[in-house]
């Protein structure tokens, strides 16, 4: 068999008490081949089936017994037929025995590759464990159990058994359920096998493992703590982002008799000189340039070493701090794990005595990790213990990288809790948001979480596999409609809405929407639609005022502002200061908004500008607010107060107590160190001065 090429033999129970499962099963073992197909052309697969009426097995031949357990495809090459088998799977009438179906699929993997192909032969058990399991001819089942697993471990074989658990049914056994459980449990500590339990169709459709990968290290090599403290450690991936598969390009320039032909299409590059484009420019002769404004600064190979970065391979810690100071959401990029060296009794002691003294004490460790020699970067990332609960699994960390000051990307959002307290939520639209919030709680009391990370597959993925595989028979076929599956997993669920339309409704009525009428219609719109005529000349009037308003501020809304002007000062500072496109657009407008206030307070002549520049105040006022910038604006109508007296604008000053515009205090933004006396004794203090 080819290397790296995998065997699988799927163990299906169907039995009665699996009938409702049936076809989400025809459903997921379909996928597995589709995606076999794609990428493992060479592997092979068989099915058993076990809990059917008849009986089609080699062993019930040779030994006897295995009695309900049928071969419903023998080992052989992924195909498209093989897709049609699973999509019609025959239905059972007795129960099945699932340690029958594990014993007939083993058969057929050592009669087929022997004691070859180690770590690359696995079993895949799909079951509800409900039906009782046939007593041994010697022994007990927990013995039949052990047997299984050393031939098991000696054939290096793996399994991955998935027990579907719904609703059980009333007349379900809970006896024979838990001592099925047991034995599980057992091939999961005596040999290479893994146990699921899954309750709904979207787990089932994500537990079934498409291949069986074997891990690669990242790194080996000392955890160093201290310069003559080190611990030797592996590291693999943890997780690894599934990306859709690369589509390349394919050629039907081969002749059809020709069986060997590959259909790749290859590209080359000729570099051609520009002074004579009919001189090939051989690759001794090249070399690489890059733009520096309307220059190309050539750099050769031999620079790009000189200057480039080497640090030295290695794992050290810069340190530890508690686990409350690292956030979730500062993760990046995939999950690393650190496990002590395997047979390394020392590091294995080492690394338990360090995790399980971090979880004590809540700590979490910062490392720098340099994974290979001649690494162009340096990784920055937090080490999280985790401590195992079973006796056969060593201690490990889990490690994730942490963002460095450029990666980090912060939000202009101002929180509700320093915005003025008219606008706050109150007490019963707070609770009506919490109520909100609870309801789409995917882990409901009593329940299975719902999309649980491990078992929910990629729904883009999962309908592309199955397009492909229709268009492979037929060219023009056309999407199919999305699954009922994989609808759960990609629209609101109906019947948590159903259940929840009194907090749904709840909701709507403490938060009641209006248009605002001044957005409604464009300007054309509302100058097109008003009546003309004498009698309603200045209705008329008014309406065309406010229509060029709503022109002005579609205009900001739409355009994006990069200056506050002369004729809209107000609104091209809300523009800019909406805009989310880069954090710098909140500073730019103030600090403009500042010198437009500064020249027209200065350019004034008997007060003209006093309302304009009002006006922007006003506006700054509000903005500072909304972006928790109270400091900026207390300290600007400090120094403009300050300005007005060295400038003999006192009337300024004078005209801004009688329209109380004061200093932005603690009741207005959280963030403001100014309290209410202070604000009105700085109004009391500017009045003085103009007296």
């Amino acid at each position: 068999m080819a290397r790296n090429k995998e065997a699988v033999v799927l163990l299906l129970d169907v039995s009665p008490s699996m009938c409702n499962m049936l076809p989400e099963i025809e459903k997921i073992c379909s996928m597995l081949v589709q995606k076999k197909l794609i990428y493992g052309k060479n592997d092979e697969v068989g099915v058993v089936l076990f809990g059917t009426e008849d009986t089609n097995n080699e062993l019930t031949e040779e030994v006897g017994g295995y009695e309900h357990v049928s071969v419903l495809q023998r080992m052989k090459v992924v195909d498209g037929d093989l897709l049609e088998v699973l999509q019609q799977l025959p239905r059972g009438t007795v129960a099945g025995d699932f340690i029958d179906a594990i014993v007939v699929g083993m058969d057929m993997l050592i009669k087929k590759f022997g004691f070859t192909n180690k770590g690359k032969k696995r079993l895949c058990l799909i079951t509800n464990a409900l039906s009782p399991i046939n007593d041994p001819y010697e022994g007990t089942k927990e013995d039949q159990v052990g047997t299984i697993a050393v031939q098991m471990s000696k054939h290096g074989m793996r399994m991955d058994c998935i027990v579907v658990r719904g609703k059980l049914s009333g007349d379900a056994n809970k006896k024979i359920m838990d001592e099925n459980d047991v034995l599980l449990n057992l091939f999961s500590k005596k040999t290479c096998a893994k146990t699921v339990y899954v309750e709904s169709p979207t787990s089932l459709l994500g537990a079934l493992r498409t291949r069986n990968i074997s891990p690669v290290t990242i790194f080996r090599g000392d955890l160093e703590l201290s310069p003559k403290m080190k611990i030797k450690v592996w590291v693999y991936k943890k997780t690894s982002e599934e990306k859709f598969p690369t589509l390349k390009k394919y050629s039907d320039k081969a002749p059809p008799t020709d069986k060997f032909a590959t259909h790749e299409v290859k590209v080359d590059y000729e570099y051609k000189s520009v002074e004579d484009p009919r001189k090939v420019v051989p690759p001794e002769q090249r070399i690489k340039g890059y733009r520096y404004g309307p220059q190309v600064v050539p750099i050769s190979s031999a620079e790009w070493e000189a200057v480039k970065f080497k640090p030295e391979k290695g794992v050290k810690l810069l340190g530890f701090t508690d686990a409350s100071n690292i956030l979730r959401h500062y993760y990046m990029k995939d999950v690393n794990i650190f496990i002590a060296e395997p047979g390394n009794t020392k590091a294995i002691l080492a690394v338990s005595s360090l995790a399980r003294a971090m979880k004590e004490m809540n700590k979490l460790a910062i490392l720098r990790c340099v994974w290979r020699q001649g690494q162009g970067s340096v990784v920055v990332g937090v080490l999280t213990p985790n401590v195992s609960d079973k006796d056969n699994i060593p201690d490990s960390f889990y490690f994730n990288v942490l963002p460095f000051a450029e990666d980090v990307r912060e939000f202009q959002f101002p929180s509700f809790s320093n915005l003025p307290l008219s606008w706050q939520p109150n007490e019963q639209q707070q609770e009506a948001a919490d109520n909100l919030v609870k309801m789409l709680d995917l882990t409901p009391s009593g329940k299975e979480e719902a999309l649980q990370p491990d078992f929910t597959p990629n729904p883009v993925l999962e309908r592309f596999y199955r397009h492909l595989e229709l268009k492979s028979k037929d060219p023009d076929a056309a999407v199919p409609p999305l699954d009922g599956t994989l609808k759960k997993i990609t629209e609101p669920d109906p019947e948590l809405l159903s259940q929840n339309k009194s907090v749904i409704d709840a909701f709507r009525r403490r938060f009641e929407l209006k248009e605002n009428p001044k957005l409604k219609k464009s300007t054309r719109r509302l100058l097109r639609e008003k009546p003309s005529g004498s009698n309603e000349v200045g209705e008329g009037s008014g309406d065309i005022k406010d229509a060029q308003a709503v022109g002005i501020i579609e205009t900001t809304s739409t355009v994006m502002v990069e200056k506050i002007g002369d004729s809209t000062p107000v609104q091209d500072f809300e523009a800019m200061i909406s805009r989310r496109d880069s954090p710098q657009w909140v500073a730019k407008a103030i600090k403009d908004m500042k010198n437009k206030i500064f020249d027209l307070v200065e350019d004034s002549y008997e007060g003209d500008n006093y309302p304009e520049a009002l006006d922007c105040l006003v506006a700054l006022h509000k903005g500072c607010i909304l972006e928790q910038e109270p400091k900026q604006f207390n300290d600007f109508l400090h120094h403009l107060c300050t300005f007005c007296q060295e400038k003999d604008l006192k009337s300024f000053c004078e005209f801004l107590a009688s329209k109380e515009i004061g200093l932005i205090t603690k009741t207005e933004a959280i963030d403001s160190d100014v309290t209410d006396d202070e604000a009105r004794s700085f109004m009391v203090k500017a009045e003085s001065k103009v007296e």
